[in-house]
């Protein structure tokens, strides 16, 4: 439940959030944007990846580095969407690794609704001789960016808190550009 009040209660309380009367939490949002002009927002998180269940293929890349990859696609998050989404990525992942003898120790902390930050995490990626996989994770602060390419023939997509059919097509050639939108979500109290 992200909202402290009933439907019911909208109808009293719309006059004082247009009074500014009502407390609101900030709610970092994140921005995929096309070389042709189009942008998709998201409250929680982007879907970059294949329609169906065959794998994405792309080129990735961050500050960090640069390769290709081959996986189930990629998921950028908001401080709201480290809540959902991307934990149950990152808590599957920790407990993988210590399955296997590393440190899966299933600690994981959310960021903060309003943190002015993302994190992404590429799904199942796969090394081959023709993809990578040493940009699997990170974070982006402030006006970094993660730049992709599609090298996808057909059925490349981006969509956005889990909304599939409100999407931008990402087949091959396409380039898109992740990162802090703007515009900011308010949660009124």
């Amino acid at each position: 439940m992200l909202l402290p009040f009933a439907p019911k209660d909208l109808a009293p309380l719309l006059p004082e959030v247009a009074a500014d009367k009502r407390a609101a939490k900030t709610v970092t949002m994140a921005r995929a944007s096309l070389a042709d002009g189009q942008v998709l927002h998201a409250v929680n998180d982007l879907f970059i990846g294949a329609r169906t269940h065959v794998s994405a293929r792309y080129e990735i890349a961050t500050n960090h580095g640069h390769e290709r990859q081959s996986s189930s696609g990629l998921i950028v998050t908001t401080g709201l969407g480290s809540t959902a989404w991307f934990k149950s990525i990152v808590t599957g992942a920790l407990a993988i690794a210590g399955s296997y003898g590393g440190h899966g120790d299933g600690d994981y902390t959310a960021l903060p609704w309003d943190a002015r930050a993302l994190r992404f995490a590429v799904r199942e990626p796969f090394p081959s001789k023709t993809s990578q996989t040493t940009l699997v994770c990170g974070g982006l602060n402030g006006a970094e960016t993660l730049r992709l390419r599609s090298l996808m023939p057909e059925n490349g997509v981006i969509f956005s808190d889990g909304i599939e059919a409100d999407h931008l097509d990402f087949n091959a050639g396409t380039e898109a550009v992740i990162g802090i939108a703007e515009r900011q979500g308010r949660l009124i109290v």
